[in-house]
């Protein structure tokens, strides 16, 4: 555990499949949050670099909403996403189950928010969610280019996204306006519309995290040259154990 704050607790954990992370601490109105490693998981968390004194890029590239477990035994979640499938393409504000962040390969990363709320803040989250859902609340993927823009111009965050359209937010800006409406500002000073999946992760709202910490994977290539080496090591061990025998025949 490490305590960043009087407010502010943060649980680490290893040791766990993405999977038994998530059923162990999704809760219905909790906050999700993922990094990826796909290209635009990657240039998301490369501009929040901007909100960190030293330019670290940031870890977080997605949010979403934790609705709770289903009649069909499942955790699901309510965000706005791109998804494509087979012949189909979800763009917008969708329920999905829980288990598409079971990937650790797609979600390398994951922490759970628990900002402790009431079982009515919980109906008003959920109540504007599915409301959202229903309203078919498009994913903008024009705002999100905004809120970039906004972060290379710090004057602009307060201000609304310049790139705003009706009925459309990204997934953290989608996250933003749930809490609002549960009287919840989780980045004071920042337009929803602008607000990033990092701002989330730092508010200064009451919560505690659950971050899932994984060893770095090693990326194929040094695999790869990793086994080469230890063929080539024990081709080499077998050689000298050969020479060795040779010598002392002769």
């Amino acid at each position: 555990m490490q305590d960043n704050s009087a407010q502010d607790q943060v649980f680490r954990l290893t040791g766990l499949s993405n999977r038994e992370f998530l059923e162990r601490y999704a809760r219905p109105g909790r906050i999700g949050l993922s990094g990826g490693v796909t290209l635009i998981d990657k240039a998301i968390c490369r501009a929040e670099r901007r909100l960190d004194g030293a330019l670290r890029w940031g870890s977080w590239s997605h949010a979403f909403l934790f609705q709770g477990v289903r009649a069909d035994g499942h955790h699901w979640v309510i965000e706005s996403d791109l998804q494509i499938h087979r012949k189909h393409i979800q763009l917008g504000v969708q329920e999905n189950r829980a288990s598409k962040y079971h990937d650790e390969k797609l979600y390398t990363t994951l922490a759970v928010l628990d900002f402790g709320l009431s079982e009515e803040q919980i109906t008003v989250l959920l109540r504007e969610a599915l409301e959202l859902v229903a309203g078919r609340a498009r994913y903008s993927l024009r705002e999100l280019v905004g809120t970039l823009i906004a972060l290379r111009r710090p004057e602009l965050r307060a201000r609304g996204n310049i790139l705003a359209r009706e009925r459309s937010m990204y997934c953290s800006a989608f996250v933003q306006h749930l809490f609002r409406k549960a009287g919840l500002e989780l980045a004071p000073g920042v337009d929803g519309k602008n607000t990033t999946p990092e701002d989330i992760s730092r508010t200064l709202v009451p919560h505690v995290t659950y971050q899932l910490d994984r060893e770095p994977q090693l990326t194929r290539l040094k695999e790869e040259k990793l086994k080469l080496k230890r063929r080539v090591g024990a081709r080499l061990r077998l050689l000298r154990r050969k020479s060795r025998k040779a010598d002392d025949g002769a």
